[in-house]
């Protein structure tokens, strides 16, 4: 959708309206006054001196919250959740105070007359018209009720506010037509996106790695230099305030006096389960998978040891009742219905080895040296615990489970469903990186069952001990000191990293009484047992930052170091080839002929619009570089991705039967339309990011 369109929509966001019911029909009350309200309030806050009133965002907030609710019935609003609108009223809050200032730096403002022509428009109608007076019958305003509502005493309250609801609308409208105004198109503009969107090249060219002006050893950095290339990019850095701490955790696990008493009752509807009439209501009832009836399940739908004690039991027959099993924090008990077959699962094993692209030629080495150790006999799971970067699957011996086709990423589920049993397949590329894979096995068999699922929770007793134990590690913590306190009990300390008021903390999510201890304390400062959705922590704040910059820890200065050393391997490489295009005439070939580990690529369609190089992949800057290239000429070193190129293009065409002059045509419009949107979004971007936003919310 065009952004000019979803800033007209974003106006009725911006001006919250929250659902009332008057006279039998649904009606929005504008749940905001730029102005503030008449009487005294708190400040949630101030925009370049504007206030936000408390009321004013919490209004804001209690729509959100409120429309959520409506639109998701039965869905949980977490504290996470609680939180994403609690930062969409305060933004929605700013957005507000910066359209009301825009509107007075235009002198942007609607008569009466503009209001009521508006609202007897019979083509546009404003929003808040057609949203509570248009017949579904018909689509169109049904004027009859909207008269008799105008005329209704009763209703005067009603009009007041959706007279200032349009009145807004119309000035909003008023405000982006004076900053479409603005935006101009030019006739070079106009070809050059023609010329992008159809034009092709034909080029050779030599890619150089920045490792062939020399090793990294060749290019020291300074402490100085670090330094001063921070400095010099500090504002790619900014952030908002954040804090690390240290947290132990005591999670809110089931003991197994829970876990029996769970599989007690579970037990004790087997007789039940199995006489039931009706599967469907019994589910109903008596699951915590109230919809899991009539469903169908291969191996892919449970743990592997459930599913060998699912697909492998003597009562796995039509009419049969079998569990209860334990699977993944439930105790599960099947009605099975019928046994078939349908589209096999799989169960594969595999070795995971990450791709740098700075250090492609590494990771193949390593891929090629575990299929060799392989081929010798060493075992998948040792090499998989030794090499896989995938932890999760490594401490299993690589193996990820059964999975169905559209479980796993394309390449990997077709490269295991076209192998066979005990087959090593790879190495397979997927976006995370180059996979050896063990197929393990297929089961073609489905079962269609009802479900009776008891997740297994933690009792009130069980919380509560784990609670007493938490508060007894804080009293040990404030007496002993916080790492002693862990080491006596065993616990293990969990580092937060750097985050921030919105970020999710490891373990323990995003949560309101955690954050707000972070805030308002002070290094080394020992919180009290907090309580979290999963269990209970006691966190220590190691370090804070207000300065709104990422500081420069040993992290970043590792990576300023390694941009350095790229830029300097960069000169040394730009200067390297263009010596060696000079010695060389300016011949791919000759340059080729003196070194025989470079290669020259040649692709005859090279697409401008996407960046595509046939045969070799997507590289949009090497093809940005080409686009102003004269053919017949060696290019000087242009960069690309992971290095510098020598180009020599060959050819460049529009697409056969393009008609310039109408494509200009078709594309102006569209052209000016996104300038005006970029127009917009950049001045309304530049307005939010100098103004002076003051956040008062605890």
């Amino acid at each position: 959708m065009a952004l000019m369109s979803k800033l007209r929509d974003k106006t009725h966001i911006l001006m919250i309206i929250l659902v009332v019911t008057f006279l039998g029909l649904i009606v929005f009350e504008w749940g905001m006054n730029f102005t503030g309200p008449t009487k005294k309030a708190g400040l949630a806050g101030k925009v370049n001196g504007r206030s936000i009133t408390t009321e004013q965002y919490e209004e804001i907030y209690n729509g959100l919250n409120d429309n959520f609710r409506r639109t998701n019935p039965g869905a949980e609003v977490t504290p996470q959740v609680e939180n994403n609108f609690r930062e969409q009223a305060w933004n929605v809050a700013v957005d507000q105070a910066l359209v009301e200032e825009m509107f007075e730096k235009y002198g942007i403002k609607v008569q009466d007359s503009e209001v009521l022509a508006a609202v007897n428009n019979e083509a546009n109608p404003p929003m808040i018209i057609r949203q509570n007076f248009t017949d579904p019958r018909t689509g169109k305003i049904d004027r009859q009720v909207l008269e008799q509502v105008r005329r209704d005493p009763k209703a005067k309250a009603f009009w007041v506010k959706a007279q200032e609801v349009v009145k807004r609308e119309l000035m909003v409208d008023k405000l982006l037509m004076a900053l479409k105004t603005m935006a101009v198109v030019t006739e070079p503009e106009v070809v050059e996106l023609v010329q992008r969107q159809f034009t092709t090249f034909q080029a050779s060219f030599i890619p150089f790695p920045l490792s062939y002006a020399g090793p990294e050893t060749m290019f020291p950095v300074k402490d100085d230099e670090i330094k001063s290339w921070y400095t010099a990019h500090k504002e790619q850095f900014k952030q908002d305030n954040t804090r690390t701490g240290e947290f132990v955790f005591y999670p809110q696990t089931p003991s197994s006096h829970d876990s029996l008493q769970v599989k007690k009752e579970i037990d004790g509807l087997v007789p039940q389960f199995a006489a039931a009439p009706s599967d469907s209501e019994f589910v109903k009832v008596q699951s915590d998978r109230p919809t899991a009836a009539n469903v169908t399940y291969s191996r892919a739908d449970f743990s592997p040891a459930a599913g060998n004690a699912v697909f492998g039991s003597p009562k796995l027959a039509a009419g049969q009742v079998v569990g209860p099993i334990a699977d993944r924090g439930f105790y599960r008990l099947l009605k099975i219905k019928g046994v078939s077959s349908g589209e096999p699962a799989a169960s594969a094993s595999h070795i995971l080895i990450r791709v740098n692209q700075a250090d492609a030629a590494r990771s193949l080495a390593l891929v090629d040296q575990i299929l060799g150790e392989l081929k010798k006999g060493v075992s998948f799971e040792t090499l998989a615990a030794k090499y896989s970067e995938d932890p999760g699957s490594a401490r299993n011996g690589g193996f990820v489970g059964w999975f169905t086709k559209e479980r796993m990423v394309p390449e990997f589920s077709q490269a295991v469903f076209a192998g066979k049993p005990d087959q090593i397949v790879g190495p397979v590329k997927t976006q995370f990186g180059l996979h050896i894979i063990r197929i393990d096995g297929f089961d073609q068999k489905r079962i269609v069952c009802s479900e009776v699922a008891r997740q297994i929770k933690p009792s009130s007793q069980t919380v509560e001990s784990i609670k007493r134990n938490a508060m007894a590690f804080q009293s040990e913590a404030k007496s002993k000191g916080f790492e002693q306190a862990a080491k006596s009990a065993k616990l293990d300390i969990v580092k937060t990293g750097e985050f921030s008021r919105q970020s999710l903390i490891p373990v323990l999510g995003m949560n309101d009484k955690v954050t707000r201890f972070a805030f308002k304390s002070k290094e080394g400062d020992l919180s009290d047992v907090l309580e979290t959705e999963k269990g209970f922590a006691v966190m220590k704040i190691l370090s804070k930052n207000d300065t709104g910059y990422r500081q420069q820890d040993a992290e970043l200065n590792a990576m300023i170091k390694s941009e350095l050393v790229r830029e300097k391997q960069g000169v040394a490489l730009k200067a390297k080839l263009a010596a060696l295009s000079a010695s060389a005439g300016g011949s791919l070939d000759a340059i080729v002929a003196r070194d025989p580990s470079l290669k020259i690529f040649t692709s005859n369609e090279i697409r401008w619009r996407d960046g595509v190089i046939a045969g070799a992949g997507a590289d949009r800057q090497l093809v940005e570089a080409m686009a102003g290239m004269k053919p017949g000429k060696l290019s000087p070193p242009v960069q690309f991705a992971n290095g510098y190129a020598l180009v020599l293009l060959t050819g460049r065409q529009l697409a056969e039967g393009v008609d310039m002059n109408v494509e200009k045509g078709r594309i102006l419009p569209q052209l000016l339309k996104v300038k005006q949107e970029q127009l917009f979004a950049e001045y309304f971007g530049s307005l939010r990011k100098s103004a002076k936003i003051e956040d008062f919310r605890q």
